[in-house]
């Protein structure tokens, strides 16, 4: 058995470009069907649904996170920064004192907070992780679809 050394070669990519990455990318249209006949989504389809869910989350954490973290920062500055004010009687003299007024609705604050980031995730996150999980079959995609 002879090598044959003029035998064309496939073209290589110039040094320092790889070509790996398209490698590793399944093709949709060769992979085999899914479960209950479904068709395979495209690949960059899946991660980019995943995505924009994680951008999601992230942004409602950051936002009730920070909405939670200010209004506690402000009671800590005004508390550091201006203790004849919060030392201010709120109603007449002896009563409560603005420090304390501010302190209490710290409170309701965190339960205001809760209820919007519940609310939120219902109208925005929730309806992206169902759209995620019904394009997944083996994280519960079919029983999602029965819903």
């Amino acid at each position: 058995m002879s090598y044959d050394s003029s035998a064309p070669r496939p073209a290589r990519p110039p040094r320092g470009h790889h070509n790996s990455f398209a490698d590793h990318v399944p093709d949709p249209a060769a992979a085999e069907p899914l479960r209950g006949g479904a068709s395979p989504r495209a690949w960059t389809g899946h991660h980019r649904d995943l995505r924009i869910l994680r951008r999601a989350y992230r942004r409602q954490r950051r936002v009730t996170t920070f909405a939670v973290l200010g209004c506690f920062t402000l009671f800590l500055g005004l508390c550091a920064g201006c203790p004849a004010l919060m030392d201010r009687p709120v109603t007449g003299s002896g009563g409560l004192s603005t420090g304390l007024v501010i302190a209490l609705s710290q409170i309701p604050a965190t339960w205001l907070a809760v209820l919007v980031y519940e609310r939120t995730a219902r109208r925005y996150v929730d309806p992206l992780a169902r759209r995620v999980n019904r394009s997944v079959p083996w994280a519960g995609g079919e029983q999602e679809r029965e819903r």
